[in-house]
């Protein structure tokens, strides 16, 4: 199957001609069809036309809840060759409104109700209903254009809080879709179980895997995530057999107990990504799944979805640490000192990314994007960009990156170096601890450790328990315990809702 592509439209063409009949898409309210999806998405390109001023330059918004609509909608702005953009659909509106200025979209897509949000908040921006954009038999031919044109936006608060709009090329997911294929046991009978929200970049490993091979991507309904024995029985129903889920969901679904009580007939490849995974829970996992491959998989928004990853071949004691791996085949890593020199193997250094992969840049914001994707400065020979990721790592001997945290995760205290994800490791090591986030007050001086447990923890007695797995002097000084982290629409941790509880006067 030898063919170049320009866009990422030209596989659902693709996966219509071949596959029409075939179920593509399953959510909470139905499922689609190749055909049928090309079909109503080429009916909203021709209303947004009609609509809007769509192009290149001219992002859509898509503001609806999870479901087969949003897949539609992004079809359907690529085929008016504008670049999509998913909004979460719960977002404040003031966040909205700071990214829709940002962005300056021809226009939104989203439901009633989310249009009565909207102009309710005075916004001043073209608002289009999905469900009239699709209700007229016209289609549009899809608009020329080129794998270097973006294909959609993803904005991002990093650290700073401020919404960066990532631009990723169609390009960069079609390399990206094409060395998942080549790389790992996904097939044309797969069926695909998607946990991401559509903000989150791990949804584009399940949406283009579809329309590549022409298997199924069942949408999970999110509610199942907080019921892990209806959340299996749903995987046995859907017969699905791939995962790629964020660490903390597995975590809750090993914590819960399930993984020995209901087991998941189909599953064959789970992926995971986004967070570090615990040695404790992934144990649990290997330990109920032994047939299973298990890839731990690493990636910034800034690249599409996914840079380097290790398929796990071997069991990790607690307290070891599982490698983030090699770099995919259309993209390269570069460890760097902080004079810009090639750290050797063993040597620590901020963790640089480059191939067809990474971003575009970020939207409208071209001096931050100078800052970020920076000229490589181990190549004078043509301009090659790289983005500097802000991760600690280093090279291991037999050749896979090892991760060692954020660089502004890395403290000093009273003359002492430390990494705070040494600290969770540790935490995580320990009884009855389900997660744990290790953070750092500045202004205090003063580290803090949050756990996740119903267990009653006394700090002293915790803290000596801790300093046989480290040195003392990274005991941490205020130890939380709470029966649940909050989380991020993403599934991570929400550290920042921690932090604003907890450590901001």
């Amino acid at each position: 199957m030898i063919r170049h592509y320009t866009s990422c439209v030209e596989l659902l063409d693709r996966a219509a001609e071949l596959y029409g009949g075939d179920i593509a898409f399953t959510d909470a309210e139905g499922e689609i069809s190749y055909t049928e999806l090309q079909h109503r998405a080429k009916a909203l390109a021709a209303a947004l036309i009609a609509n809007a001023e769509t192009g290149r330059t001219k992002p859509v918004m898509v503001y609806l809840p999870k479901s087969i609509r949003s897949i539609v909608t992004f079809m359907g702005s690529m085929y008016a060759a504008s670049p999509y953009v998913p909004m979460d659909y719960n977002v404040p509106v003031a966040r909205f409104a700071a990214t829709a200025e940002n962005l300056r979209p021809c226009a939104v897509v989203t439901d009633a109700a989310g249009k009565a949000k909207l102009e309710a908040a005075g916004l001043e921006l073209t608002i289009l209903v999905y469900d009239e954009l699709t209700e007229s038999g016209a289609e549009a031919q899809a608009v020329e254009t080129t794998d270097l044109d973006p294909a959609y936006i993803m904005y991002t608060s990093g650290s700073t809080g401020t919404p960066k709009g990532v631009t990723i090329s169609h390009r960069a997911v079609l390399d990206y879709t094409k060395w998942l294929v080549d790389t790992f046991d996904i097939t044309r009978g797969s069926v695909l179980g998607m946990q991401s929200a559509f903000h989150f970049d791990n949804s584009v490993f399940d949406m283009y895997l579809s329309l590549y091979l022409g298997c199924r991507t069942v949408i999970i309904p999110e509610q199942l995530f907080m019921y892990p024995e209806m959340l299996f029985d749903y995987l046995n129903e859907q017969k699905i057999s791939v995962i790629f889920w964020v660490p903390t969901v597995m975590i809750s679904a090993a914590n819960s107990g399930v993984l020995e009580k209901v087991k998941s007939e189909h599953l064959k490849l789970i992926l995971f990504a986004g967070e570090v995974m615990p040695i404790r829970q992934l144990n649990m996992w290997r330990a109920a799944y032994p047939d299973c491959t298990f890839v731990n998989m690493y990636g910034p928004t800034e690249a599409t979805d996914i840079v380097l990853y290790y398929i796990v071949d071997r069991e990790y004691a607690a307290g070891e640490t599982l490698p983030i791996g090699i770099p995919c085949a259309n993209m390269k890593a570069i460890i760097l000192n902080e004079n810009n020199e090639l750290c050797a193997p063993g040597e620590q250094g901020e963790l640089c990314i480059g191939g067809s992969g990474i971003a575009m840049g970020y939207w409208n914001a071209p001096e931050i994007t100078e800052r970020a994707f920076i000229r490589n400065p181990l190549n004078n020979k043509y301009r090659d960009r790289i983005y500097r990721t802000g991760d600690l790592v280093y090279e291991a001997e037999d050749g896979n990156i090892i991760f060692l945290g954020r660089a502004d995760s890395q403290i000093k205290l009273r003359g002492n170096r430390i990494e705070l994800g040494d600290i969770e490791a540790a935490a995580a090591a320990m009884d009855n601890i389900k997660s744990c986030c290790a953070m750092f007050d500045h202004a205090k001086e003063e580290i803090y450790l949050f756990l996740e447990t119903d267990a009653s923890i006394v700090p002293r007695k915790f803290n000596m328990e801790l300093k046989k797995l480290i040195p003392a002097y990274m005991a941490p000084q205020k130890i939380i315990t709470m029966p649940a982290f909050p989380h991020t629409p993403s599934g991570k941790i929400d550290r920042q809702g921690l932090k604003k509880q907890f450590m901001e006067d």
